[in-house]
């Protein structure tokens, strides 16, 4: 299984970040808009989201860990034809005020690493934006991968 672990440091309080985040159905308005156009709720644990270049998934939550701020999700159907497909994400606190976003996906077969690499880059640079210019901060740092 390839383990694809991207994070970003971001101009925001910990616990807007974290709002943000934990709010399921609305990850095309509050998180990364523009990236995420639509999310449409199938049940309270189940969205179809549609992307930027019009690709559809069907999500699954896994589960919400208000204490560790850390939400998990499964793609249980999506563009990438993935055999296995699961995502955390999660909230730190930073000095300052600010927070790091740690977006974690593991994904079969590997080869889907790169392409869920490059959108996850592309997610972060997006979240990033919306959080800060929701606090009316200006972006101070890209996404990076590791």
């Amino acid at each position: 299984m390839a383990s694809v672990i991207s994070e970003v440091a971001i101009d925001t309080a910990p616990d807007d970040a974290w709002a943000a985040l934990r709010d399921f159905h609305a990850v095309h308005e509050r998180l990364a808009p523009g990236f995420v156009v639509d999310s449409q709720p199938v049940a309270d644990d189940t969205r179809i989201v549609t992307f930027f270049n019009g690709a559809v998934a069907r999500e699954v939550l896994v589960g919400i860990d208000d204490e560790a701020r850390r939400l998990c999700y499964t793609v249980v159907d999506g563009p990438l034809q993935s055999t296995h497909h699961n995502a955390s994400a999660q909230v730190f606190a930073e000095p300052e005020g600010r927070s790091r976003f740690v977006w974690i996906t593991d994904v079969l077969p590997h080869d889907r690493a790169e392409p869920v690499g490059l959108l996850m880059e592309r997610g972060l640079d997006v979240l990033k934006g919306t959080l800060e210019a929701a606090n009316g901060r200006q972006p101070a740092e890209s996404a990076s991968s590791e």
